[in-house]
């Protein structure tokens, strides 16, 4: 009888295509790496709750920067869930994917903070792109992301597979 498959849960959010383009590639490099072992589930925030949070075996926020604060659909995922995962996924593997336009590190500090706050353990360092996207047209414009950083998102994939199938969280 074989193990049932290890979980990963990407909740994300994006406004212009950058944040979900991250999250597509991080979830297809981990179900490359992580074949049958592996079932990769890429929630909307929207539509992610804290059942979702609580049966996958780690997740992923991915979220853009907004105001120097992550997407009100992520917050909002947070303010619907928070209470509801309190004391209950304690040491649970999470990693981040956040894309800016400038900066990225005040959002990745308020993802970390809830992370902290719900006992969350952090396995890879964050994947941060900045697009550099500094006025209103090329701020709301739909992105395309260089394959560079889709590369890195993907790479965290592959990682987070392999560390979920060997174990290691």
């Amino acid at each position: 009888m074989s193990a049932a498959p290890r979980r990963l849960l990407v909740v994300w959010h994006s406004f212009t295509g950058a944040t979900r383009a991250l999250a597509e590639a991080l979830a297809g490099a981990a179900r490359k790496e992580g074949a049958d072992a592996l079932q990769v589930t890429l929630l909307h925030a929207a539509d992610a709750g804290a059942d979702d949070v609580l049966g996958a075996d780690a997740v992923v926020f991915a979220t853009p920067e907004t105001l120097a604060s992550i997407s009100g659909a992520m917050k909002d995922f947070f303010d619907r869930n928070y209470y509801p995962l309190l004391g209950r996924c304690e040491g649970k593997p999470y990693a981040l994917l956040v894309c800016a336009g400038s900066d990225g590190r005040p959002t990745i500090a308020q993802l970390q903070r809830i992370a902290t706050g719900l006992r969350l353990r952090e396995v890879a360092e964050p994947v941060l792109v900045c697009t550099h996207a500094q006025t209103p047209e090329a701020i709301t414009a739909a992105k395309l992301l260089p394959e560079a950083e889709l590369e890195r998102a993907r790479e965290l994939g592959a990682l987070l597979a392999a560390g979920l199938a060997l174990g290691i969280f």
